[in-house]
């Protein structure tokens, strides 16, 4: 672009998705004169997701804001909690965060997810037609328009991608109350009704159990119970949770 001549600032924050040459304070960057804000912005590598306030000369403006020559303007990124407006806030995960979409089930937290790679395009529509905000380390798929609304994972760290998310959305947490396999809600079972669908031991071992009402699987206290309840109790002791059951049996 080779038009008017703007000083660009990007939020400390936001400067790992540009290069090191444009991460500094208020760095010379041409524009076309008739692109937006927003697309300038996007050209120096950063999502809309992750973009908060827009400030021209001290001045807040939309992403539709042309911007002028000689102006100077501050990417800020996203206040947090950030607030969704529009839907129940509920999420939809790509394929490489199968991880963190099981904790977030673990807490209760209504997360979708592909396990499948289904493509940008299904994924950002799939985003739009349930009005879930996506979540992915893709920068590209963030930038796709008919997304509901998007948000950039930071870390690959599963522990550190859970505390992201808890702490960017503050999403209400109600553990032990959600199928970690498929999203669907977990019920109270007795031991007679799920029976057929546990081994003989595992019925002998346990008496507490509970069932996905949209999968059937079943969940008791098994072996890894001491370490989701680990994750549990630390999320919860961090970001809150509603007052519900102390707790409910998992078998993984």
């Amino acid at each position: 672009m080779n038009g008017p001549g703007i000083q660009l600032t990007l939020a400390p924050a936001l400067r790992l998705f540009a290069p090191p040459s444009r991460r500094a304070d208020r760095v010379p960057t041409a524009t076309d004169g008739a692109s937006s804000l927003g697309h300038v912005v996007e050209s120096a590598g950063v999502p809309l997701t992750e973009v908060g306030r827009l400030l021209v000369d001290g001045h807040e403006v939309p992403v539709s804001y042309v911007p002028q020559d000689g102006q100077c303007v501050e990417v800020l990124a996203v206040d947090r909690p950030q607030q969704v407006p529009g839907a129940p806030l509920r999420f939809l995960l790509d394929v490489h965060l199968g991880t963190l979409a099981r904790r977030l089930r673990l807490l209760g937290v209504d997360a979708a997810y592909e396990n499948e790679d289904i493509g940008d395009p299904a994924l950002a529509t799939r985003s739009a037609a349930e009005r879930r905000v996506l979540l992915s380390r893709d920068r590209g798929l963030l930038r796709r328009r008919e997304l509901f609304a998007g948000a950039y994972v930071y870390s690959d760290n599963p522990d550190e991608q859970l505390r992201d998310v808890l702490g960017r959305f503050a999403p209400p947490l109600a553990p032990w109350t959600r199928c970690t396999a498929c999203n669907g809600p977990l019920r109270d079972a007795d031991k007679d009704s799920v029976g057929n669908r546990i081994e003989d031991g595992t019925q002998r071992s346990y008496d507490v159990f509970a069932q996905c009402a949209d999968c059937e699987r079943v969940y008791w206290r098994g072996a890894h119970h001491a370490r989701l309840e680990n994750i549990v109790d630390e999320a919860v002791a961090e970001f809150g949770t509603y007052p519900g059951p102390a707790s409910r049996p998992q078998n993984a």
